[in-house]
């Protein structure tokens, strides 16, 4: 009975992710890759949920319709990299569409499938320059965050000729936006803030202390975000800490399939995530894909790895966390002014927590 649930399409099971063996002997395997893809892609390409999502299935389903046998078989293998090269590693085909994930026994979990892909690639040809600098993100802040070459940086961004440039040089779009850089940092910023430590008041799954890893996009970019995130914690009575310094999370090094320098990045904050746990800390960021790195990604690469297991088990997404608080009623709901009508736009890496939609549950 239990293998007839396990072969139905869907199951009754709850999927479930089993830890990726990047360091197996067959991983980087380009052989082994391809019979994998093409078991994977002839499973796709019979079911087809997946074509609403990103460019990767509608890439693979026109190489299938397309070729002489209109089956996997008649696809070049060298056209299975564009398929890869058009995933971004978002997760929603896993979390959302695929019904034969684990613990179905055709085992199909296509985004890490893909990371595997990248990962051989990259292994194989190396990083452009473009890729190393713009996945470089923790460098690039500190870089263009300095006094006067942040106020540079912006202004050569809105520039006609620069943009040209960029594009032409780094293949990043002259109309793109792109994020300004402060001369300030939101470490500094929260530094500043004044407001009297709350009495700790822990409740069934929170502690009531917070550390913020900022990210790099929050320290460099989006300060204020990051501000009004300290701010609104302290205003709900929880005591809030900080990294003392961090590193980049790795997701931009993992979706080029660098895993060697997610390994790095991990080594070089993790031993300070772990201190805080220690001392009593839960753990967030406000970059819901740097919470997903910390969360599912890098305890699938370490399962091993103790500390890191644990780092995972304090992470929480920020509004998680104010909804976890707000069911013991400790959320201070007295707001001077409405919000009225706002827009929320939910983040792919923010929906495949299984958390469901904490965010919208705070503003509403």
């Amino acid at each position: 009975m239990e293998s007839d649930l396990n072969s139905a399409e869907g199951g009754l099971e709850a999927p479930t992710r089993h830890p990726l063996n990047w360091k197996g002997a067959d991983f980087y395997d380009e052989s082994a890759l391809f019979d994998e893809l093409e078991r994977v892609y002839d499973i796709c390409h019979g079911c087809r949920r997946c074509v609403s999502l990103c460019n990767a299935f509608p890439t693979l389903f026109d190489l299938v319709d397309e070729c002489s046998t209109m089956e996997v078989d008649g696809v070049e293998k060298d056209d299975y990299w564009d398929v890869v090269d058009h995933c971004y590693l978002c997760d929603l085909c896993y979390l959302t569409k695929c019904p034969y994930v684990p613990p179905h026994e055709w085992n199909v979990d296509f985004p890490h499938l893909m990371l595997r892909a990248k990962a051989v690639k990259h292994e194989t040809n190396g990083a452009s320059i473009r890729d190393k600098l713009l996945s470089s993100t923790d460098i690039v802040g500190k870089i263009a965050s300095i006094p006067v070459v942040a106020q540079a940086v912006n202004k050569g961004n809105e520039l006609k000729p620069v943009r040209k440039f960029l594009e032409a040089t780094l293949g990043i779009h002259a109309e793109a936006p792109l994020p300004k850089y402060s001369s300030t940092s939101a470490r500094k910023r929260i530094l500043q803030q004044e407001l009297k430590p709350p009495k700790v008041s822990p409740t069934s799954q929170t502690t009531g202390r917070i550390a913020l890893f900022l990210t790099c996009y929050g320290n460099h970019n989006a300060i204020q975000m990051v501000e009004d995130m300290a701010m609104l914690f302290k205003h709900n009575g929880i005591d809030v800490g900080m990294t003392e310094s961090e590193q980049c999370c790795g997701m931009p090094k993992l979706e080029l399939g660098d895993l060697r320098s997610v390994e790095k990045l991990k080594d070089q904050n993790i031993p300070e995530l772990i201190g805080l746990v220690r001392q009593g800390y839960d753990l967030t960021a406000p970059i819901p894909s740097c919470v997903l790195m910390y969360k599912q990604e890098l305890p699938l690469l370490f399962p091993d790895d103790h500390d890191v297991q644990a780092v995972a088990k304090a992470f929480f997404d920020p509004f998680e966390y104010l909804m976890l608080r707000h069911r013991e009623e400790k959320l201070d709901l007295e707001f001077v002014r409405s919000l009225s009508k706002i827009v929320y736009h939910v983040p792919c890496h923010q929906r495949v927590q299984k958390i469901g939609p904490k965010t919208k549950e705070v503003l509403e």
